[in-house]
């Protein structure tokens, strides 16, 4: 098992090699959750992740020999462009071995870094046998993405940031996918703050170290947000330092990661990906288990496709019932589009969308049904809208969000 010592040695071997990121109080997070959060933007790294670190700390202890031959890594995004950035900083050729499903902007920025890009495999593990294969044929070393100690110690030295910033914390809240990252933190942090709690989040969807440190089965697989820590199985070492060392285990579904998601966007001006997400999403989810707590974040990257980010946004505009969906039906009648259009300009909201429906309806061949999606300040003013065409003998209500959806 790593030690501080392996972690301090690795924040001698990286420094002016990567950024020390700033680890600040959100006031506004703060106030909304009650407790005291801080966030650590990793995501301001070069390559857009904290991956740089542990990657970076590996390739220095290549021999000569080693890095002649050239290294190669199996990767859904974050780790390949740390590794293909320094490799070419250290002028070392990388090979990166990356899944289908990969989104095409990690694989473009990893390939504009230098690397000779391999895409194969529907999974991860798929692509690691890929890689694997590769690399026995061209003697090339393997760069590992969690389970490798010189990695872990390199992802370690954000716990060392973060305690020499704010030694007060009482919590932190780490995004756990095959387990390097919180594996370093915790090390550093127990290490330096003894009675510090060290709490993991996966994605409900991915719940691997949940199962392998409570004998679980809950299912592993699907779509998520949270591509990042999308890992089917947690690496043996990091596994090793959660039995020890991590306090708690939680999870979160995909609502959760966008909620997270678009409030760091909104309140923090910042962009993070679903895996950098977890832990504020643990926060929404859980939030009296860290009320009144000093709790640090990690916002571990920020490279999300920016399609993604955009339906993320708008379903997060519609939770929030600022985008609201309204239904009327009205006589199909010259005026009757124009009336139920300045009733709802008049209480103050903006028409995004009309659709008309003729055919597809039971209504009589007279009348007409229309959707409107609608900007609006929120549930209270969806409802002030909804009850002002009513007053005009309209008959209107709202399809999405509805009243559950709205509670």
């Amino acid at each position: 098992m790593i030690t501080l010592q392996d972690i301090r040695a690795a924040a001698a071997a990286i420094r002016g090699g990567v950024l020390r990121t700033p680890f600040v109080e959100s006031p506004k997070l703060s106030a909304a959750l009650g407790a005291q959060v801080f966030l650590k933007f990793e995501n301001l790294q070069y390559t857009g992740s904290f991956k740089e670190r542990g990657a970076l700390n590996r390739l220095l202890a290549l021999s000569p020999q080693e890095r002649a031959r050239g290294v190669i890594a199996a990767s859904a995004g974050n780790h390949a462009q740390g590794v293909a950035y320094h490799a070419r900083r250290l002028g070392i050729q990388a090979t990166i071995v990356m899944p289908a499903f990969t989104p095409m902007v990690k694989v473009e920025a990893t390939r504009a870094l230098g690397a000779d890009i391999v895409l194969d495999g529907e999974t991860l593990d798929h692509a690691r046998a890929t890689m694997q294969r590769m690399a026995d044929e061209a003697d090339r070393v393997v760069i590992h993405p969690y389970d490798d100690d010189l990695v872990i110690a390199g992802q370690g030295t954000i716990g060392l940031e973060l305690l020499e910033d704010r030694p007060d914390l009482d919590a932190l809240v780490i995004s756990v996918g095959g387990g390097g990252l919180i594996a370093g933190i915790a090390v550093a942090a127990k290490a330096v703050s003894p009675g510090i709690a060290v709490v993991g989040v996966q994605a409900e969807r991915f719940p691997a170290m949940v199962n392998a440190l409570h004998s679980t089965s809950h299912p592993v697989g699907g779509a998520t947000i949270a591509e990042g820590i999308a890992v089917p199985s947690p690496g043996a070492r990091g596994l090793e330092v959660v039995q020890r060392h991590v306090d708690a285990l939680l999870t979160v579904d995909e609502g959760d990661l966008e909620q997270a998601i678009v409030m760091l966007l909104e309140v923090e001006k910042t962009v993070a990906e679903g895996a950098a997400a977890a832990g504020l999403a643990a926060l929404l989810r859980h939030p009296d288990r860290f009320a009144g707590q000093r709790v640090g974040l990690v916002l571990c990257g920020g490279n999300i496709d920016p399609l993604v980010l955009a339906d993320i946004v708008g379903r997060g505009m519609a939770r929030a019932g600022r985008l609201a969906r309204v239904r009327v039906e009205v006589r199909d009648a010259p005026g009757a589009l124009a009336k139920v259009a300045a009733t709802v300009a008049a209480r103050g909201a903006s028409i995004e969308d009309v659709h008309h429906h003729r055919t597809f309806s039971t209504l009589p061949v007279q009348a007409v049904t229309i959707e409107f999606v609608l900007r609006t300040r929120g549930h209270a003013h969806v409802d002030e809208i909804v009850s002002a065409l009513a007053a005009e003998g309209i008959d209107a209500h709202r399809v999405w969000p509805d009243a559950g959806h709205a509670a």
